[in-house]
């Protein structure tokens, strides 16, 4: 089997100094490329720039920077694999015109206009043909299955992992996690709070059920 994973922020530049991105880690994506290489699966990561290092063995690695970047490099790779999990927080908005030279500071309020990305998780659930699996991620402040369903939906993915954010010691930058698993055949699994590389191992089993 065949598994891509797309892990890690994006960053959207604003001049040659300066960006719009997020607080992602990296840390769950990576995880999950470990315990599916661990489980002896053939894994591609697809990464923004992170802090950590890639997992040994990797069948490719590719570091990109922006979310036209990780666009182009997911659709290329997403029509050989089984199993592709989205776990990459991409920048929803990018600056409208980036500036060529430093901007300098200036008397007054500077006010940015931003355009869309492109939504990497649409285009490619539009893609999935029979047999690929599609799994994405749901990082909420509030009402969370709600939201979670919603995003299932309109993506079409067949697994939708929904974790809150804001909780001091998990989610975004902390080594623990927990997740609430929706399926598209409106059953659902509670993953308790533990290590990003055990809940990893556990989401991906739970995945590769069927």
């Amino acid at each position: 089997m065949k598994i891509l994973v797309n892990a890690g922020p994006t960053r959207e530049k604003i001049d040659p100094v300066r960006f719009i991105s997020n607080h992602s880690s990296g840390k769950m994506g990576y995880a999950i490329a470990e315990a599916a290489i661990l489980m002896g699966y053939e894994v591609t990561l697809v990464s923004g720039p992170v802090s950590i290092s890639a997992p040994e063995n990797l069948h490719k690695f590719i570091s990109i920077e922006s979310a036209a970047e990780m666009a182009e490099a997911m659709k290329k790779e997403f029509f050989n694999a089984d199993l592709t999990i989205l776990c990459a927080a991409v920048a929803d908005y990018r600056p409208a015109r980036p500036e060529k030279q430093k901007m300098k500071k200036k008397e007054g309020n500077l006010f940015l206009e931003l355009e869309r990305t492109e939504d990497i998780a649409l285009s490619l659930g539009s893609r999935k043909k029979a047999g690929q699996l599609l799994a994405g991620f749901a990082a909420e402040t509030n009402d969370l299955e709600a939201n979670a369903l919603t995003k299932m939906r309109k993506k079409n993915f067949d697994f939708i992992a929904a974790n809150a954010v804001g909780i001091p010691g998990r989610g975004f930058g902390a080594e623990e996690n927990a997740i609430t698993l929706y399926k598209a055949d409106g059953t659902k699994k509670e993953l308790t709070l533990k290590s990003k590389k055990e809940l990893a191992k556990e989401l991906l089993e739970e995945l590769l059920k069927r």
